[in-house]
């Protein structure tokens, strides 16, 4: 296994290279692609950097919320049942907790310049 670089840091230089090197010289629906695939290995990178972390945080919420071990998509699947069940609903201690937790990892990855995402961030800091 290579240390150095990391799959992160290649990604990173890719992603620099098509920016700085590539981007100027294009234009049109092929400056449009290239746009297109950077935010994707932007997307990867922020991936691998927080998704692991916050899935396990999310994986030990879960069980402590449903009292049960089981895999994220289990113990996931089974909260959405109960909730669409009615058997958890925003009463439940520690539900929304969960929820808005959730969401905000999720966010993290997928939307990080989401204004609305920006702003409760900077709530949150400032609470």
């Amino acid at each position: 296994m290579q240390d150095e670089p990391t799959p992160i840091e290649l990604l990173n230089a890719v992603a620099e290279f098509l920016r700085g090197d590539i981007a100027p010289k294009m234009s049109g629906a092929a400056a449009f692609k290239l746009r297109v695939a950077t935010n994707a290995i932007d997307l990867v990178v922020r991936q691998l950097e927080l998704s692991e972390p916050s899935a396990a945080a999310e994986l030990a919420h879960l069980a402590k919320l449903l009292g049960e071990k089981g895999s994220l998509l289990d113990l996931n699947r089974k909260l959405a049942d109960g909730i669409a069940t009615g058997e958890f609903d925003l009463k439940t201690p520690g539900l929304a907790d969960h929820l808005w937790q959730t969401t905000m990892d999720k966010l993290a990855v997928d939307q990080p310049n989401y204004a609305s995402y920006r702003r409760e961030l900077e709530r949150e800091k400032n609470s």
